[in-house]
Order: structure tokens, then C-alpha cells, then sequence
């Protein structure tokens, strides 16, 4: 199988690299990522010399790359994106460049080819906040940010050219990914790092806001089945049930780092944030996906990682990265 994976650099993307060229099977994989802020040639580390991989630095919004890296691909997979919602508030731009017009770029490009599986990587963010129970597929879209109503355009996007055009696609929408090499500028690295150098850890108003947690290779896993059972023009929620609100995070990583809870800083809130996100992932379950990290185990091993790999954060970990409220700063 030869795969195009887009925005390759990036977290979750390099995690699902590195899983796919793990896996044993026959795969090449063709890694475009235009190389911005979420992204670091050093999630690629160890990969130079493996001739499966080939890296293309490029943006999914170049028509004549995107159609050339295509020829021979069996399969697409969209990590492509811009992602952080501080950064949305402060600039939108960005996030609608990249999010719905380089996927509809890329959609262009899949409906000349036909034979491509497309697999168009979301965010639990489109369907909005829910106070009690969990998401469905089939609910409606209801987005806070402008990140998150660039994904949900972006999703719609998608269903629309597989109802227009017939094409292989489908939409997955994942929980909260935690896990090695994700951006500092992310809730549990920036805990992480900023406990490590004694700074005050910032919350967002009370930190009762509820988010579900998965491990970045538990939902590599899930795309990986997808792959092979996903069905065209369907979307496919991927959670793990481990809800927990932001300061019990936070209370969590000190605890597992043995710093004092005296770090935590409450902050203002940013605008427009939602207070619980929750999806029901039965429907992948059914196909035979399901989460294989104890979330404590996991976030023990994230920690690790983030102490022992300081190279790997210092040069990106900057004041302005690890600012608590970027979106009120001018970028």
C-alpha cells in the first residue's frame, strides 16, 4: 500500500507515521507537510534512512504538488491543519487557508483519481459543547471558534464531494490527543514544561471545563482500521471515555511530577469556550477499535518523555509559546 499522509510533521500525523512504518506491512508512505508551527523535523527522527518514507515539505494548497504526489497513491490521509484555537481567535486567516481550502484542494485532486481513499482527520470541537451525554455522527455541527468552524466546513466539504462526485472518503472526529512530540503550546505539554521550569501552570476561568482524553497511538490505531473498514461518506467518532475537567489534569501532572499545587494560576477565560465536549465512538467499536492505553499509565509515559527530551522542546518551548493567552496577542 502506498499512503500520501498530509501535515506528516505534526503530532498526531508523525505519531501515525511512525505507527503505520511500525505496523510490519508492505507500506510506503509519501509525508507532505508544509513545515509551520505544529510542525518539527525531529518528530521525524530516526525515519532519514528508511527508504519507505519519503518527506516533501509542500502545502496541501499547491494544486500541480498535491496532483503529483498522487500518482500511484492508494490512499490520503488529512492530518493537514491548523489546529490551536488561542491562535484562531487572535488570526482566523490561517486556519481557513489551510483547514477548508487546502481540503478542498485536496478533494479536487482525489475526485480526478477516483480510486484514492480519503481519509479527512476532524475534531470533536465541530459538534460544540454538550452539558450532559455524548455526541452522535448524526448530530448537528455547532462550532465555537474559528478553528473549529473551519474544521466543520471542511468536514462538510468532504460528505458534499462523496454525495457530488462518488469518491472514497470518510470524516473521523477524535477527542483530545495527548502524547509525544505534540507542540508546547498544547494543554498538557505546556503543564508538563512549564512545571518543569517552576512557572505558574495557567488555567482558563474555573478549570471545571470537561474534556475527553485519548492517547495520540490509540487513535493512529483507530485510523489504521479505517483504512481497511472505513465506509465512504461516513463520519466516525473516536473517544475513549477518560472525561476529566482541566484542573484535575493539571492537579494530575504536578502530582505525577511531585511539584505543589501552589503553581496553579487561574486565568481569564478565553472567549467562546466551550465547557464539555463528549462523542459516543460505538459506532467504530462495532468495526473493532477500541483503546488500548490506561490514561494514567499513558500520562505517567507522556511526562517522561517531555522530562527526558528537552532537546526536543527547548528551541519551540518559547515565552511567547508558552504564553496563557495568546489570542490576545497580535501575530
Amino acid at each position: 500500500m502506498r499512503l500520501l499522509v498530509t501535515g506528516g510533521a505534526g503530532f498526531i500525523g508523525s505519531n501515525f507515521v511512525h505507527h503505520i512504518l511500525s505496523t510490519g506491512r508492505d507500506v510506503e508512505v509519501v509525508n507532505l507537510d508544509k513545515m509551520s508551527i505544529g510542525s518539527n523535523p525531529n518528530n521525524l527522527k530516526g525515519l532519514e534512512n528508511d527508504k519507505r518514507h519519503k518527506f516533501v515539505k509542500g502545502d496541501i494548497a499547491d494544486a500541480k504538488l498535491a496532483q503529483k504526489l498522487m500518482r500511484g497513491v492508494d490512499a490520503l490521509v488529512n492530518f493537514a491543519a491548523e489546529t490551536h484555537v488561542d491562535r484562531s481567535i487572535s488570526n482566523p486567516r490561517p486556519f481557513f487557508e489551510s483547514n477548508v481550502l487546502g481540503t478542498f484542494n485536496l478533494l479536487e485532486c482525489v475526485r480526478r483519481r477516483k480510486k484514492i481513499k480519503f481519509i479527512h482527520i476532524s475534531t470533536d470541537e465541530v459538534y460544540g459543547e454538550i452539558p450532559k451525554g455524548s455526541f452522535k455522527e448524526s448530530d448537528p455541527l455547532n462550532p465555537s471558534s474559528p478553528y473549529s468552524a473551519s474544521k466543520a466546513a471542511a468536514d462538510i466539504l468532504v460528505l458534499a464531494y462523496c454525495q457530488s462526485y462518488d469518491i472514497d472518503a470518510l470524516v473521523t472526529r477524535c477527542t483530545n490527543n495527548f502524547g509525544p512530540y505534540q507542540h508546547p503550546e498544547k494543554f498538557i505539554p505546556k503543564t508538563v514544561i512549564r512545571a518543569l521550569l517552576n512557572l505558574p501552570v495557567p488555567i482558563y476561568g474555573t478549570g471545571k471545563n470537561i474534556r475527553d482524553w485519548i492517547h495520540v497511538l490509540d487513535h493512529c490505531e483507530a485510523i489504521d482500521l479505517l483504512l481497511k473498514k472505513g465506509r465512504p461518506g461516513e463520519v466516525y467518532n473516536i473517544s475513549t471515555g477518560n472525561e476529566f475537567e482541566n484542573r484535575e489534569i493539571v492537579r494530575k501532572v504536578l502530582g505525577l511530577m511531585d511539584k505543589p499545587e501552589s503553581l496553579i494560576t487561574f486565568v481569564k477565560d478565553r472567549p467562546g469556550h466551550d465547557f464539555r465536549y463528549s462523542l459516543d465512538s460505538s459506532k467504530i467499536k462495532k468495526l473493532g477499535w477500541k483503546p488500548r492505553h490506561n490514561f494514567r499509565t499513558a500520562l505517567e509515559q507522556t511526562i517522561e518523555w517531555y522530562t527526558k527530551n528537552e532537546w526536543w522542546w527547548r528551541s519551540i518551548a518559547t515565552k511567547k509559546v508558552l504564553h496563557h493567552a495568546p489570542w490576545k496577542l497580535r501575530w
